[in-house]
């Protein structure tokens, strides 16, 4: 098995870079899978990635796995995720795999290769590996850096009205969040301007939304000690106004 599973671009221990793409599409969260062909997990789905060549640095490996994939330029951002190292993730022997997490905004929507496919992040298929849990740990860290960052930027179109990024906010983080309170706070932090613009009136008539972008499309803390927290229900079980704590 040694001698089919090493080679000179892949060595003994190889080391895998992955990529847990996210995308909202449709008001849910999803993540960017590709079928598996060949053995082991053949026919389940996995994360976009494969082997660290020995000339190469992770950022520049992932980013050529991913090219296979999907343009690389629709990425709104990407950053190392975490390092998995299980002598038995792999049954072909022992393999160590970084992951990285990337967001596409929902304006977009990419070519994808036939094997490859969305799928909702609350309905996973069955995953090859360890990729269901390294999905798991993206949509953590996601869910972290949009209270305390603007990573936000990373998931809207160049500009939005207040309801249409609380749509984003709210299939992101998995529960509610009011358009008044997402203003609020993220107009306080500085995160968002107003355009100056409005969108054009819905069917239902009505007065035009005006329309925001983020300040920046760079990364930023921007409350290191804020987070966005679910509604709280009451005695009776009935929901309470979602909130944000800071």
């Amino acid at each position: 098995m040694g001698s089919v599973w090493s080679s000179p671009e892949r060595p003994a221990y190889p080391h895998q870079a992955l990529a847990v793409v996210l995308q909202v599409r449709v008001r849910r969260l999803h993540v960017m899978l590709w079928e598996r062909p060949n053995e082991p997990f053949a026919g389940a789905w996995a994360l976009p990635g494969g082997p660290l060549l020995a000339e190469e640095t992770l950022g520049a490996s992932v980013a050529r796995q991913l090219a296979a994939k999907v343009e690389v330029e629709v990425l709104g951002h990407l950053e190392q995720l975490e390092t998995r190292s299980d002598p038995g993730r792999d049954p072909r022997g022992r393999t160590v795999a970084t992951a990285y997490l990337g967001l596409i905004p929902a304006h977009l929507d990419p070519a994808l290769p036939e094997d490859t496919a969305w799928h909702p992040v609350d309905a996973l298929p069955p995953t090859a590996f360890d990729h269901g849990s390294m999905v798991r740990s993206a949509l953590d860290r996601l869910r972290a850096k949009l209270s305390y960052t603007n990573v936000g930027f990373a998931l809207a179109p160049p500009e939005f009205t207040i309801a249409e990024l609380r749509e984003l906010y709210v299939a992101a983080l998995g529960y509610d969040v009011t358009a008044t309170n997402l203003q609020r706070v993220l107009l306080r932090r500085g995160v968002l301007e107003p355009t100056g613009e409005q969108a054009a009136s819905g069917r239902a008539g009505g007065r035009p939304a005006a329309l925001h972008r983020f300040v920046t499309p760079e990364l930023a803390v921007t409350d290191p000690f804020a987070v966005f927290r679910p509604p709280s229900r009451d005695p009776d079980g009935q929901s309470r106004s979602p909130g944000y704590e800071g």
